[in-house]
């Protein structure tokens, strides 16, 4: 990857010159290991927002679910596993 970009900002010196003294004792480049911030950075962003686009999915799926009439409602459910906790519970006495 060719790297003609140039990225200029402010930063505090105390901040930099430790950033400096870690990139040397790690024996990289500063460089390198911003490019691997902004890389990282980049791809943590990236899955955030695929993530909230998948679940806004799900989410809209089961709308239009129980707008169609596909849904369990809460007392059903509520009635259900409290069957399944008095069986759980009667299996272990």
């Amino acid at each position: 990857m060719s790297k003609e970009a140039v990225f200029t900002m402010k930063l505090e010196p105390d901040l930099r010159a430790e950033f400096m003294a870690e990139a040397q004792t790690s024996h990289r480049p500063a460089s390198q290991i911003v490019r691997e911030l902004m890389r990282d950075f980049v791809q943590r962003q990236r899955e955030a927002r695929e993530y909230d686009e998948f679940l806004s999915q799900k989410v809209e799926a089961g709308r239009a679910s129980m707008r169609a009439g596909n849904g369990t409602g809460n007392e059903e459910v509520e009635a259900q596993f409290s069957a399944r906790r008095a069986a759980a519970v009667a299996g272990r006495l």
